[in-house]
């Protein structure tokens, strides 16, 4: 089941038809160890709506709210190498070596949900950096009391000149005004995602195909129950938490964002991501 936030209220989304929800608040419906039976039940009797659709094309929000969002870094040995090329003038590049073999990952805060965009709005680059690419990420819901109960896609613009040019640059390179996209809605259910399910990276520049690539979530290295155990030591969540995972996606240096490109995100089962920069 898929659930949606709009300016409207909720939307449920089962078996391809659309149910809405009216003066549900977000943070605490979603924030809930059993979300995907609370979802079943809120529907059980209802008949699907056709305002539904409205409310999705015309008032989609983020699927985030009050939530903080964190990102994990170094999961896929594609990132690893990438990480190390950017940083290698820098001395930095033994750090991520060593970050991608240690039993304690790399996690980051990547925002407040206040600043985090959804489908179809406007992502950043900054103006201070020259190479920047979006990573496309698997992105965990996790309630309060620390256990995954959705899905959803992940936009995690970033500033490699930045963070190539130093490590400790990561926040400046990673947290800024537009940096992050969630969406377009959470995938809700009590199994793991398949390991054969797919990322998809499209950039689209003036109507023209100027990057593509793909990767499975079977190549992140990491447990996600354990970066989720991780994140949640000595730290509480009281709306729950969203986290990144990681990317596997990493365009050389060769590609850099520009004003005007379209980054449309794929994951399977969850849906598309589409957001245009700035």
């Amino acid at each position: 089941m898929k659930i949606y936030r709009t300016t409207q209220g909720i939307v449920i989304e089962n078996a391809h038809k659309l149910y809405t929800l009216k003066n549900e608040n977000w943070d605490t419906f979603i924030n809930d160890d059993q979300l995907l039976q609370k979802m079943e039940a809120a529907i059980i009797d209802a008949d699907p709506s056709e305002e539904a659709h409205e409310w999705i094309s015309n008032g989609l929000l983020p699927p985030v709210e009050n939530q903080e969002v964190w990102a994990s870094g170094v999961t896929y040995y594609r990132s690893k190498l990438g990480r190390q090329e950017e940083s290698k003038d820098s001395g930095g590049g033994t750090f991520y070596e060593k970050v991608y073999q240690a039993e304690r990952p790399e996690l980051f805060m990547k925002a407040t949900g206040p600043r985090v965009k959804g489908h179809l709005q406007n992502v950043r680059i900054r103006k201070d950096s020259t190479w920047d690419v979006p990573e496309p990420e698997l992105t965990l819901m996790v309630s309060s009391s620390g256990k995954i109960i959705g899905y959803t896609i992940g936009n995690d613009m970033s500033s490699r000149s930045i963070e190539g040019e130093n490590p400790l640059y990561l926040p400046q390179a990673k947290i800024y005004d537009g940096c992050a996209a969630l969406g377009p809605c959470i995938f809700v259910t009590d199994s793991p995602l398949p390991a054969t399910s797919e990322i998809k990276l499209e950039i689209i520049r003036e109507s023209n195909l100027v990057f593509s690539d793909a990767i499975s979530i079977d190549q992140i290295k990491r447990d996600l129950n354990q970066l989720v155990e991780f994140l949640f030591r000595e730290y509480s969540f009281p709306k729950g938490a969203f986290l990144m995972t990681g990317t596997g996606i990493v365009p050389d240096q060769s590609f850099t964002l520009k004003s005007g490109d379209v980054i449309k995100i794929h994951i399977d089962m969850i849906g598309t991501l589409i957001n245009t920069v700035d």
